[in-house]
Parts: C-alpha cells; sequence; structure tokens
C-alpha cells in the first residue's frame, strides 16, 4: 500500500496548531487554578456572611468546590472554539472574583 503524502498546507500550520494546543494547556492548568483559587476565596468568605455555616464550615466547603470548579475549568478551556476564548472566560471568571474578594468584608 503506498504512503500518502501530507498535503502542503498541513505542515505549514502545524506549529500554530501546537501554538495552540499549548495556549490551552496553559489556560486549563495556569488560567483554572487561578480562577479556582479565587473562587475558593470568594466563597470562603461569603459562606459564613449568607449561612450559619463557621469560618471554618466556609473554607472546607469552599476548598471542596474549587476541585469541582478546577476540573470543570479544565474540560471548558478545551471545549472552546479558540483558545482566546478559553483564556478570555478564565480572565473573566478571575476579575469578578478578584472584585468580590476586594470588596467582601475580612473576618477578624
Amino acid at each position: 500500500m503506498a504512503r500518502q503524502q501530507p498535503h502542503r498546507g498541513a505542515t505549514a500550520s502545524l506549529p500554530r496548531y501546537r501554538l495552540a494546543v499549548a495556549s490551552r494547556v496553559l489556560a486549563a492548568v495556569v488560567g483554572g487554578y487561578g480562577a479556582a483559587s479565587l473562587l475558593g476565596a470568594v466563597l470562603a468568605a461569603a459562606l459564613p456572611l449568607v449561612s450559619t455555616a463557621s469560618r471554618a464550615d466556609g473554607v472546607l466547603f469552599a476548598t471542596l468546590l474549587t476541585f469541582v470548579f478546577y476540573t470543570a475549568a479544565m474540560v471548558w478551556a478545551f471545549s472552546t472554539r479558540s483558545a482566546t476564548r478559553a483564556w478570555l472566560g478564565l480572565a473573566a471568571v478571575c476579575g469578578v472574583c478578584g472584585l468580590l474578594v476586594a470588596v467582601l468584608p475580612r473576618p477578624g
């Protein structure tokens, strides 16, 4: 059986494809971690304010939810149409959570 030659345009777009995959991996790992950390901080600060839970329970519950969010963020980063959308979506989550962390009152 004869081996087919790749399309000429396929070899030119290979570095671009690899860069897009690398960008998605970075968005999933770094952006997802940042978004999950900020979301955990918001939840840990907000849960004792809106419920009868103690601060320790709020931190525990927030930490457990960040694992779920981090996994969802990783899956979402690879399911978007482009790496740019993944970065923008995670940046938006980080921005909103960062603002909420700055606005919520500090326990103490």
